[in-house]
């Protein structure tokens, strides 16, 4: 799914998103941790991964998503 970003604080890896309708949604250092990236920029297109309401991922629109078939979630 692709956002864009509303916030980012480099002290914290903590920031928020706008998804393409306009819903405004948190990330927390997990996220933002979990993907290659070391700085965002507001209004930076990026790509997210939301697990249960929640962003689990953030990375470029131009990275690739981490393969998630090999996850043992149902």
């Amino acid at each position: 799914m692709q956002a864009t970003v509303r916030t980012f604080d480099a002290t914290t890896r903590s920031g928020s998103v706008f998804l393409d309708d306009g819903t405004e949604v948190p990330f927390g250092a997990a996220a933002f941790d979990a993907g290659p990236l070391r700085l965002l920029r507001p209004g930076q297109r990026v790509n997210i991964v939301m697990d249960d309401g929640r962003i689990t991922y953030v990375t470029l629109s131009t990275f690739p998503l981490p393969d998630r078939s090999a996850d043992p979630r149902p």
